[in-house]
């Protein structure tokens, strides 16, 4: 019979959907969740989906050319608030859960985030950048578009003044403020020239537990705290130390205590593990109660489909208080497990597979989570929790993956050269015949404290359509194999998580019969652009490279990036006054001599996080060393996300441009990306 099935392309972006955010109604009988798509004018849209566990199918509740965004419902089930931005910038909006018109309930003119019902049911806090000085009372109005006026001058007083989330935002804060549903009629929570992120409710209704960032000097201090908000106006309480990080503080079901998920540490604090915390209200004492548990409690796997940011459920607590569920990411999977306030821990929904993201009933014993794997990009599930029994709810990308060709990935472990156990995947070509060589890529994770996994990549897929092997790995430096792992590459950027990759390569060759070892390529974004550039330097082995969104020069990466000057701190071990050796040493830039690979350089114009002036300095320095092939490609408007949510025709540009560099340097007889 022939096969007609095809193979994948960078095209097939447009049509590759997810679902995300699900959210279980107050009577566990429906869920409400949103599914992702790129329209016909090459636009994302998101829109409202709900779902009886009863009924076959799902109905739209929201519908247009609008990205509707974190739905939740009211407490008594009745109606759904969300985010749009169908009026111009984000809103709060309302529907009637049974369908209907949707309501508008805030104006603010620069949009709103993360609404969160009270239990009266009759306010929502939610949350929105001001300028210094601004109120949300001046926030009330005309919705601003983006098209005003560009100012003449701006003055920057902060050093934390641009972000590659929101661009520049010189004084602008993050402040909370409720909506009273009936009314509309706003009242400020936060104040000063801090930012607050919103957490929960406590069941009274007389709390707000929220995390904020109100150090003395926040350019400095990088902490981030638990606060409990009397919600009749009163003393805040601190509840930490201002010696970590913490998020998604949640509520018992008495109201006695309060988890959350973070980490303390004096000098790792991105590469240290997050943990479950617990406060107990009545006794004033905080505790981890993951202290023996060696894992990331957080979905840290790195996909090409889905944004990052997904939002986090943070531990949802049992019934009776004794336990909590989360999300935690081990050995390339996420799953989700329970953990007893004893510190005790059970896997719930496990499996080779990326669960990013879920919602607990435990009254009628149901979970629904919303699941990857190499095959799905992001489909929603519910589980059992007695029997354990899966359902899967959606199949968003039936008809387009029904007619694909995908290879299935091999898991490998392999010992790095100085023993170390590291893990990975290798994506054989589609169509691959036995007896037969085939060129291989390496792709670099970016980071570095991220990790590969089993869940879609549509760039390996590309590539294996292509007809290349396709070698992922989790080197020193990743989350998912303990915090001695992830802390290893600290201050060695370039040494034995070099070691790792060049161990992979050499395991592939060798166990690996098809791999054709005269033929190799390598490719990363970030951390992972980084590694690409530091591994042309050091070695010819490979006959292309792909390096994007990189990183080359430390010493003024340290100034230009939102991150630098105190990532490089972290991670780098130096700054430009006390060791620049260092920094240089962990350079790319200065083994450009070195270079004789055919490097693609890429780099988005609007990248606040690895600045194009990174991409600008190694692209000039190797042709003015007349080094080569080299070319440099940019992408106007792109920020750091460019390959994962950035503009959908510069995304499939992107994976087209690596498909040809690969094709003209390393076989002629593969088929090119764009044909």
């Amino acid at each position: 019979m022939t096969n007609t099935r095809r193979g994948m392309t960078a095209e097939d972006l447009y049509q590759i959907r997810y679902v995300s955010d699900p959210q279980i109604s107050p009577d566990g009988k429906t869920v409400v969740y949103i599914e992702t798509m790129i329209d016909d004018d090459r636009k994302y849209r998101n829109h409202l989906f709900l779902r009886r566990f009863e009924d076959e199918q799902a109905s739209a509740l929201t519908d247009g050319s609008v990205r509707d965004t974190y739905p939740r419902w009211s407490p008594d089930g009745s109606q759904i608030s969300f985010v749009s931005n169908r009026s111009g910038k984000a809103q709060i909006w309302l529907i009637d859960a049974k369908g209907g018109e949707a309501r508008q309930l805030t104006h603010c003119k620069t949009g709103v985030s993360n609404p969160t019902w009270a239990p009266d049911g009759k306010h929502i806090v939610f949350s929105s950048q001001l300028d210094a000085g601004d109120t949300f009372a001046d926030q009330e109005g005309e919705e601003t578009t983006g098209n005003k006026e560009t100012p003449k001058a701006i003055t920057v007083e902060r050093m934390k003044y641009k972000s590659d989330d929101n661009g520049f935002i010189y004084e602008k804060n993050r402040h909370l403020a409720v909506v009273h549903v009936e009314t509309g009629e706003i009242t400020q929570i936060t104040e000063g020239a801090y930012n607050h992120t919103i957490g929960s409710w406590s069941p009274d209704g007389k709390w707000l537990a929220i995390t904020a960032s109100r150090t003395e000097n926040p350019d400095f201090q990088h902490s981030i705290d638990v606060y409990l908000i009397p919600f009749a106006g009163g003393e805040w309480k601190k509840l930490t130390n201002s010696r970590g990080i913490f998020f998604y503080p949640t509520w018992s079901a008495d109201g006695k205590k309060l988890a959350f998920i973070g980490s303390e540490s004096d000098t790792h604090l991105n590469a240290t593990q997050k943990r479950v915390w617990v406060y107990d209200l009545e006794r004033g004492e905080k505790s981890c109660i993951t202290s023996d548990w060696d894992a990331q409690v957080a979905d840290s796997t790195i996909g090409d489909v889905r944004s990052p940011g997904h939002p986090n459920p943070g531990p949802i607590w049992s019934e009776d208080g004794n336990a909590m569920y989360v999300i935690a990411s081990e050995r390339g999977n996420s799953g989700i497990y329970r953990v007893s306030l004893s510190g005790h821990v059970t896997s719930v929904v496990g499996g080779d597979r990326n669960i990013y993201g879920f919602s607990l009933h435990e009254k009628e014993q149901t979970l629904v989570a919303v699941i990857s794997d190499p095959f799905i990009p992001g489909d929603m599930y519910q589980v059992h929790l007695t029997s354990g029994e899966e359902s899967r709810l959606t199949a968003v990308n039936h008809e387009l993956f029904s007619g694909l060709e995908l290879s299935i990935p091999e898991e490998i472990e392999f010992e790095a050269q100085d023993g170390w156990k590291v893990h990975g995947w290798m994506l054989k070509p589609v169509g691959y015949q036995p007896g037969k060589k085939y060129p291989m890529v390496l792709q670099i994770h970016g980071g570095p404290h991220s990790m590969y996994g089993n869940t879609f990549f549509h760039e390996f897929h590309i590539l294996a359509n292509q007809g290349y092997a396709v070698l992922y790995t989790n080197p020193r430096g990743s989350f998912g194999y303990g915090e001695r792992f992830v802390q290893a590459c600290c201050g060695d950027y370039g040494g034995k998580d070099y070691g790792d990759l060049m161990s992979a390569v050499e395991y592939a060759c060798r166990h690996f019969d098809f791999v054709d070892e005269n033929r190799l390529g390598v490719a990363g974004g970030s951390y992972g652009g980084f590694m690409t550039n530091w591994i042309v330097g050091q070695t010819n082995k490979f006959k292309a490279a792909v390096t994007d969104r990189s990183i080359c020069n430390w010493v003024s990466f340290y100034g230009v990036s939102d991150i630098g000057y105190y990532f490089s701190a972290e991670e780098i071990q130096a700054n430009p006054f006390t060791n620049p050796e260092k920094m240089w040493q962990h350079s790319p830039i200065r083994l450009v001599a070195n270079i004789e690979t055919p490097l693609l350089i890429m780099h988005g114009e609007q990248d606040h996080r690895c600045p194009i002036e990174q991409a600008e300095q190694l692209y000039i320095t190797l042709k003015h060393q007349e080094k080569g092939p080299v070319s440099f490609v940019r992408f106007p408007g792109a920020s750091h996300e460019l390959s994962r949510s950035g503009d959908p025709e510069q995304r499939v540009l992107r994976l087209q441009y690596t498909a040809d560099w690969f094709a003209a340097y390393m076989d002629s007889q593969v088929k090119v990306a764009s044909e």
